[in-house]
């Protein structure tokens, strides 16, 4: 496998120049404000599975607009008190799956929740959330283009949204500690952990590792593989409306929330990456305002670091949240 953007030296150095757009905060507030309004209490309904060291919960909480948003809480059954929690996003066309996907987090000690992304879980591993708040607008088959020509109706207003109220969810559990929550994804999951945060002032941490939903113009660009070609095949048709698809990107853009984040920070990319080219993680890690370290995968594609992530997932997790 080739590499598929700038050698590793470049990649260490490289950063984008990115604006935000002039009412991003305001935006932002507006949304989330809403979200919060229209919410109701998250319910935690305990659920039988075969696994005997493991809790598990089917919860369900309000998402944007109030819409029902599905995830599983995980938790270890010997537990003493609150655990630090880990709230994990799905990559792109995946769902929260069954409780038996998501096994190591709650095993090594940490509270767990596995959010569904609404509309999706048809791609690699099922879903249980609708999008009752989609657009009926033309698009391009998958989510990218989903409303593209508006910020109020971009499909990515509702999921980014919902990873915001994940957090909020998880933190109403009685067994775990909201003062000690991180967010963790990867590919579109490290994307919406970017996202959060640089929308929540309050998590212990973010993972995120071969993150989509970054640099949206160079991974249009660049990408050979993946979701960053529905951008690309969409301009392609609608012509006179490049300008307009970016400039909606911009307000979901990992560079517009990547410099209103504090958190300490974890990143990971991929040199042969043909689905998130690696400089695009690199722009975000350099725009990221908290305290961050990366490691780049010299010899992988969007698979990533796969177990040996997972370790240094595990590493940095005990180093901020303890355990």
């Amino acid at each position: 496998m080739p590499l598929t953007d700038l050698p590793a030296e470049a990649l260490r150095g490289y950063r984008a120049e990115h604006t935000p757009p002039a009412d991003f905060d305001s935006f932002w507030s507006a949304t989330l404000a809403e979200a919060e309004e229209l919410g109701r209490a998250p319910v935690f309904t305990p659920v039988e599975t075969p696994l005997r060291t493991i809790d598990a919960f089917d919860a369900v909480f309000s998402g944007y607009a109030g819409d029902p948003v599905r995830a599983w809480l995980l938790l270890p059954r010997e537990r003493g008190g609150p655990l630090p929690c880990v709230v994990e996003y799905p990559g792109y066309g995946g769902g929260r799956g069954v409780p038996l996907d998501s096994l190591v987090y709650a095993s090594a000690g940490y509270a767990h929740l596995v959010m569904d992304v609404r509309g999706q879980g048809g791609g690699w591993r099922t879903g249980h959330t609708p999008d009752p708040s989609a657009s009926g607008e033309t698009h391009h088959p998958g989510f990218m283009t989903q409303g593209v020509l508006d910020p109020e109706r971009y499909y990515y207003r509702r999921l980014m949204t919902d990873a915001v109220r994940a957090v909020s969810a998880a933190a109403a559990h009685p067994g775990v500690d909201a003062d000690r929550i991180a967010v963790m994804g990867a590919s579109q999951g490290g994307g919406l952990a970017l996202a959060v945060g640089g929308l929540r002032g309050d998590l212990a941490a973010v993972i995120t590792d071969v993150p989509f939903l970054t640099h949206f113009r160079r991974g249009a660009e660049l990408a050979a593989e993946g979701p960053y070609l529905e951008i690309s095949r969409y301009c392609r048709v609608h012509r006179d409306q490049v300008d307009r698809v970016f400039s909606t990107l911009r307000y979901f853009d990992t560079l517009s929330f990547a410099p209103r984040a504090a958190a300490p920070a974890e990143f990971s990319a991929a040199a042969m990456d043909a689905v998130c080219p690696p400089s695009t993680v690199y722009a975000a890690y350099h725009a990221y305002a908290g305290p961050k370290d990366i490691r780049l995968w010299e010899f992988n594609g969007h698979e990533g670091g796969e177990t040996h992530q997972h370790l240094r997932r595990l590493a940095f997790l005990q180093r901020v949240l303890g355990g």
